[in-house]
């Protein structure tokens, strides 16, 4: 089984990347990316796993052509590549539109014309939009941002394959966790490297907003067992757990007593995203989420830089 992995060096398909080394059935792993956010980790040694059988590809989900070319005897498809930034920012329209609708829909019309059997592609729970309501997969879509516009539209142009081949499009809950290609970005770790280095915590809003997350660990297990899970195509949500920003910052106060908080924009009323736990791909696959206290420990555990004292 050969594997194509577009964004394979990034944050989620790092892990992803090692995950799929370890199957035995898998020959080579092809990994495509354009190595847009200057993250190289992925090709520093040592790894948990050998990268043996793992080929890199510089390259742009724009490429048209150099898609085709690659695509000849790929069995699977990853799709993970994206423009993505902080949830909810609401700049460089133009660039998410290009990178995460039209570079789909480049790699979709490449993969029309491939023996591809399988397509996976993550999207992101953001396409929900806020509600005060409880959201599953059958809720309807009502994007707020340019970013959360872009994946849904890129949906559209996966959901052309399912007629063709098993399509899963996966709804990404906030990713956090440890990772060799970290993204300090990412809410929880932002939060858990300002505590680990001595500094206030920003909270904007009042901290009441509830969100949705997911681990790096446990969103690369589960798309890991879709590579040959026996189930029709759909379309699911991947999310660990939801937390007030002020539940998230008093579990890293239980590793970093001492920390601060400051608020920025009290004023603004709290948006939720609450996203069913109990409709997750986690959950359908048999996959359980870690308590997040020891998860943060562990995460803490990888900062090699404490705060002076």
């Amino acid at each position: 089984m050969r594997v194509l992995i577009t964004g394979g060096a990034g944050y989620l398909g790092t892990e992803l990347t090692y995950r799929i080394a370890e199957r035995q059935e898998v020959e080579e792993i092809l990994v495509y990316d354009n190595l847009s956010r200057r993250n190289y980790n992925l090709f520093i040694i040592p790894g948990p796993v050998s990268l043996d059988k793992v080929r890199f590809i510089r390259g742009d989900v724009l490429d048209s052509r150099r898609l085709r070319k690659v695509l000849r005897d790929v069995d699977v498809v990853y799709h993970l590549a994206a423009r993505v930034t902080t949830p909810y920012s609401d700049e460089s329209a133009d660039l998410y539109e290009q990178v995460n609708h039209w570079g789909t829909a480049e790699l979709v019309a490449a993969v029309e014309d491939s023996s591809v059997s399988r397509f996976i592609f993550t999207s992101s729970a953001s396409v929900y939009g806020f509600s005060d309501e409880m959201i599953n997969a059958n809720t309807p879509t009502h994007p707020k941002t340019y970013y959360a516009s872009s994946k849904l539209r890129a949906e559209a142009q996966v959901e052309r394959l399912a007629d063709k081949m098993e399509t899963f499009i996966v709804r990404c809950a906030n990713v956090y966790g440890y990772s060799k290609s970290m993204r300090f970005d990412a809410v929880i770790n932002r939060f858990l490297f300002s505590a680990n280095a001595g500094e206030p915590i920003t909270i904007y809003g009042s901290g009441g907003q509830i969100r949705s997350f997911v681990s790096v660990s446990n969103a690369s297990r589960c798309l890991e067992r879709l590579l040959d899970t026996q189930r029709p195509s759909s379309v699911s949500n991947l999310v660990d757990r939801q937390l007030s920003v002020l539940e998230l910052v008093d579990s890293i106060r239980a590793i970093y007593p001492h920390t601060e908080t400051l608020f920025v924009s009290q004023h603004v009323e709290p948006r939720h995203l609450r996203v069913d736990v109990n409709g997750s791909l986690g959950c359908i696959l048999g996959i359980n989420a870690d308590e997040l206290g020891q998860e943060l420990h562990k995460f803490s555990a990888n900062l090699a830089i404490q705060s002076a004292k």
